[in-house]
């Protein structure tokens, strides 16, 4: 079986939404729970077989301790590792031989992909939107519209007193 075979076959067999862009180079959209979907290429180049995934986008605040847990994270992860654009978007990227890629092993790496992504979104989040969550949340609040989306960030924007932020003390 060809490369470009094993990757379609693996993706079907995953039923997974993909794009074949050209011999080797694939679009797929990975589905999740906190992050609702991971956009991933995979690229089979003429030396060494590519993954990269799109996770989130430059944190606004603590970019240290942002880095911190992702340099503490990449020492967990398989086949794949964080790292960060020119301009501090986060991914996860990896690099493997083009002989190591079977359907299980594509499986895996996937897999992987979608553990890291999806399973760290809100702790991302948390870490370097912590700010920008609590005002959206005090925006919503103050409009009545929905925290549905929220919900997994109540903790940031509700004390454990049960005091709701945006009043006038926390001005």
């Amino acid at each position: 079986m060809t490369l470009d075979a094993t990757i379609q076959s693996t993706l079907d067999s995953a039923e997974l939404k993909y794009e074949k862009k050209a011999p080797g180079r694939y679009f797929v959209t990975l589905p999740g729970t906190k992050k609702l979907q991971t956009n991933c290429w995979l690229v089979a180049g003429e030396h060494a077989f590519a993954v990269e995934a799109f996770v989130c986008r430059r944190p606004d605040e603590a970019h240290a301790e942002v880095y911190r847990f992702l340099l503490r994270r990449n020492a967990k992860l398989y086949g794949v590792h964080y790292t960060v654009d020119a301009i501090g978007d986060i991914y996860l990227v990896g690099r493997l031989g083009l002989d190591t890629i079977t359907e299980t092993e594509l499986d895996k790496i996937l897999g992987q992909v979608l553990e890291a992504a999806d399973g760290d979104f809100n702790t991302l989040l948390e870490i370097g939107f912590a700010t920008s969550i609590k005002r959206e949340w005090n925006w919503r609040v103050s409009r009545g519209e929905s925290l549905a989306n929220l919900q997994a960030f109540k903790h940031l924007a509700e004390p454990a007193n049960g005091h709701q932020p945006g009043g006038l003390a926390d001005s």
